[in-house]
């Protein structure tokens, strides 16, 4: 099956070993022929981080560094006002 990744938003993360890093989500497209450009969002999100280390999201939307025991969390946004 043909993929390509469609860049969704980035995010900084401060892993558990109290670096700061970038997460990349990304929307997985599937090849449709005979659609408008030939590829279709597949609702499948993977996330990487910016050196292209894969992230594994758990079902309750822990980050983990995939193949490591480095945790990340989401730091959050400033507050615009």
């Amino acid at each position: 099956m043909d993929i390509r990744l469609q860049l969704l938003e980035s995010f900084e993360a401060v892993g558990s070993d109290g670096q700061r890093y970038t997460v990349r989500a990304y929307d997985r497209l599937v090849a449709v022929p005979g659609s408008v450009d030939g590829w279709e969002p597949s609702g499948q999100i993977e996330y990487r981080l910016a050196d292209e280390r894969p992230v594994e999201a758990g079902p309750d939307g822990a980050l983990r560094v995939a193949g490591s025991n480095l945790l990340l969390s989401q730091v959050p946004e400033p507050a615009r006002g």
